[in-house]
């Protein structure tokens, strides 16, 4: 069976609230358990610097969304899950892919264009204001989804053309230097539920009118209790059609429920007893949910534990793979220059590879491949797929004179030559 590997990112420019919740956290932890599908979840700090310029807040928004993750029942040990800002490769990546990427393609970003409409509209300079960091988010954007090759980038309508941009970086790239990247799709979130806020407007941080998914259980009570509502008095019919009450219960309750909820609306349900309704059935889920928060909350060593050893997984797969770009864009050693007359187009050289891979026993596999595609070496089944990542990163980091200790996890399907031949490759590359 074929992995798919989906790729979601959470900018740490905020607290987590009911929205982020049913919108993306949620559905995501649900997907992260889907047996055939391989997750990578981050936290974008990077990406909360263009936006954010208070230091304590970037700090705390991560710690609190990485513990609202685990709360929520994302299992590290069954993901990938890391901050942006611990894997090097990525801002590494930005620069490669910034030096294919043309800037007509960056004036046409969305976030950008808005900015300098809205100057232009002002009468002041079209970029006052505009730093460079907003003006390359696409970029930083395109290297967190290509430096993993994901396939798929769970999204919204309005982040489609950032999916978009990143597929054009990745095809500028393997166009010059060969086929390194695989082109992203946008795993479109239709069906995502976009909750109203206290005022009935979309739930956002933009608007204040956010109901923070932790809060204490009677600051919970008091923030629904003060949702706007009209003037219908109990008794009278009430619309479900536009209530921001019934559109929160709905995110929450099950088909029945809601069916008795609309019920009650259609029989003159007092607005303060609808609250009611609506603050007991998100304290029943919330609450168990809470109570992991606040236990993870208090013990930020724990989280930062575990975002390092999310790191090093995710890097295991992010070093070798860099290693490989960088030899590609001729950032080589220089005791690996070609000879005079034998060099050809950095990245059209066809050259060892590996292939990772999950078999229908629910092992992971890998496999050394020479530059025809024969098989070299295959190795023996592995647990998850971050042993047999972090046992080909081995390889390629140390070649041959690896081969005697990893040999258990290893057979041979060619002379032992062609295999040391192709490791070392790896590690001092050939034209």
């Amino acid at each position: 069976m074929k992995t798919l590997r989906v790729l979601t990112g959470i900018t740490t420019s905020g607290t987590p609230h009911l929205g982020n919740y049913v919108g993306a956290i949620r559905p995501t932890v649900r997907a992260s358990r889907l047996a055939e599908v391989e997750s990578y979840y981050f936290l974008a700090d990077y990406h909360a610097l263009i936006k954010v310029g208070d230091p304590a807040r970037v700090q705390r928004s991560t710690l609190e969304i990485a513990a609202t993750w685990l709360a929520c029942g994302l299992d590290p040990e069954k993901v990938t899950f890391y901050r942006q800002s611990d894997i090097p490769e990525i801002p590494e990546l930005t620069w490669l892919l910034t030096c294919v990427t043309g800037k007509g393609v960056l004036n046409r970003a969305h976030a950008y264009k808005a900015s300098v409409d809205k100057n232009t509209a002002a009468g002041v300079d079209p970029d006052a204001g505009v730093t460079a960091g907003l003006f390359m988010y696409p970029v930083l954007m395109a290297a967190d989804i290509l430096m993993f090759n994901a396939h798929q980038v769970p999204v919204g309508r309005d982040q489609i053309q950032h999916i978009e941009m990143a597929r054009d970086m990745a095809a500028s790239f393997n166009h010059l230097y060969g086929e390194h990247f695989t082109l992203p799709d946008a795993a479109i979130e239709d069906h995502v539920a976009t909750l109203p806020g206290l005022d009935g407007r979309k739930m956002s941080k933009s608007y204040d009118n956010t109901i923070p998914l932790f809060v204490p259980r009677e600051q919970l009570k008091k923030l629904i209790m003060g949702i706007v509502t009209d003037s219908r008095a109990p008794g009278e019919p009430k619309d479900t059609e536009g209530s921001a009450l019934f559109q929160l219960y709905q995110a929450f309750a099950s088909t029945e429920e809601t069916a008795a909820l609309a019920q009650a609306y259609a029989n003159g349900i007092a607005w303060g007893d609808a609250k009611q309704v609506l603050f007991e059935r998100l304290d029943r889920e919330i609450a168990p949910l809470r109570a992991v928060y606040d236990e993870l909350i208090q013990n930020p060593a724990q989280i930062e534990k575990t975002l390092q050893a999310g790191a090093e997984k995710a890097r295991a797969v992010a070093t070798p793979f860099t290693a490989r770009l960088r030899h590609a864009v001729g950032l080589r050693r220089l005791d690996a220059v070609p000879s005079a007359g034998k060099a050809s187009k950095a990245g059209k050289v066809a050259a060892p590879s590996f292939k990772q891979y999950r078999e229908t026993d629910g092992q992971f596999y890998f496999k050394l491949l020479d530059a025809k595609g024969l098989l070299l070496l295959q190795s023996t089944g592995f647990a998850s797929p971050k042993e047999a990542a972090q046992t080909i990163a081995r390889l390629q980091q140390g070649g041959s004179v690896v081969l005697p200790e990893l040999q258990a996890c290893l057979s041979l399907h060619a002379d032992a030559q062609a295999v040391s031949e192709a490791l070392d490759h790896f590690v001092r590359p050939a034209d």
